[in-house]
């Protein structure tokens, strides 16, 4: 059984990636370096696909040495706390940053006034197809049916574990109206395909304003080293990235998907004046998806490229994502929070500096002091 499932993500990845072709890309923009005749490329090295070769190696060696190994134990779990959820969705200039991690890349953030989720995947799989693919190996931690009313709707990228197509069609037809879907350069289109309109579509760096209880929040896309394809003819025809949440109380950045690179410390930089050197609040970085190093490196960071990168920002506090919830990769589910223990100590940081969540478990936050 967890062999068919590895060959069935092993055909979407290569599907993706080598079977996919670039597409001529209609943003193209000559003055800005990311920006290809045939797509986008990231800021730091190229990205190129992994051949059939490679990609035959990886899944060799993995049924070879028994890859991925079972969880040593259940990924921790708890009962949404969704009496303090509801509540905090409608507290206005009363709300307390809080986030709630649903699983994977999916966070429930609350701050600022507005209720906003990343990367939302609800599906019993992370496919295009409903009969193969990797499969959730836990529920998600809140029901869609329990979510508050969300404000906006973050997606980094389009790939099927982070852009889901059952999850933004219920979101878009929420109780009380639309979200609004803040997106990368190019996902308007697709997103337009399944019937929702309020969408901004955004370049590195541009931003979006929303009027909030407490002022405005200010959503700005990132740069980070990843990679886009959901057919068979979009290789990097989308963009990717990071986003950065600038609310009155509070500064929220979300890595997405991403390689280690030169991007964070750019970050960092590019905001350090607004920031007055304090950093993000809270930095949602993924730690799993990582093993085998040689094919992954590239499009994904370990447990501690993830420290450096909480280093690189400057991030006060980080949240570990993207693992426990789809078997991806050659790690176990549960070996990112144990690597990331590893790494913290070797940097000299604390847990409460960089942690993760059980699945479903909200963690209240303190507000952004004044300059």
């Amino acid at each position: 059984m967890k062999s068919n499932l590895r060959i069935g993500s092993a055909a979407i990845a290569l599907a993706l990636s080598l079977a996919s072709c670039s597409a001529p890309n209609i943003h193209y923009d000559a003055s800005r370096p990311h920006h290809r005749p045939q797509g986008f490329q990231n800021n730091y090295t190229t990205f190129e696909p992994k051949s059939l070769i490679e990609l035959i190696r990886w899944q060799l060696d993995a049924a070879r040495n028994g890859l991925p190994p079972a969880p040593a134990s259940p990924i921790a779990r708890v009962a949404a706390d969704l009496a303090f959820i509801r509540a905090n969705a409608i507290a206005g200039s009363a709300m307390r940053p809080a986030v709630t991690w649903i699983g994977h890349a999916s966070v429930l953030a609350q701050l600022g006034g507005i209720n906003l989720i990343t990367d939302p995947i609800f599906s019993e799989r992370a496919s295009p197809v409903g009969f193969a693919g990797p499969q959730r190996h836990q529920p998600p931690g809140v029901a869609l049916k329990d979510l508050p009313g969300l404000d906006a709707v973050l997606i980094s990228h389009n790939h099927f574990d982070h852009l889901d197509e059952m999850s933004v069609r219920a979101l878009n037809a929420q109780a009380g109206g639309p979200p609004l879907f803040v997106v990368p350069l190019g996902m308007k289109r697709w997103l337009a395909e399944q019937g929702i309109s309020r969408v901004v579509e955004l370049d590195w760096w541009q931003s979006h304003k929303l009027a909030t209880p407490l002022g405005e929040v200010d959503i700005v896309l990132t740069p980070v080293q990843h990679w886009s394809a959901r057919g068979l003819n979009d290789r990097l025809a989308t963009l990717w990235g990071g986003f950065a949440v600038f609310a009155p109380d509070f500064h929220l950045f979300f890595a997405g998907d991403t390689g280690y690179s030169r991007d964070f410390a750019d970050i960092r930089a590019r905001f350090a004046e607004r920031q007055h050197g304090a950093g993000f609040d809270l930095a949602l970085l993924p730690v799993g998806g990582y093993e085998p190093r040689w094919f992954m490196a590239q499009q994904h960071i370990n447990p501690t490229e993830a420290v450096q990168i909480h280093l690189d920002l400057a991030a006060r506090r980080s949240l570990g994502v993207h693992w426990g919830t789809f078997e991806l990769t050659d790690e176990a589910l549960d070996a990112p929070p144990k690597a990331l223990s590893r790494a913290l100590n070797e940097k000299g940081l604390t847990e409460e500096q960089f942690f993760v969540l059980a699945v479903g478990e909200t963690r209240t936050l303190p507000k952004r002091g004044p300059p």
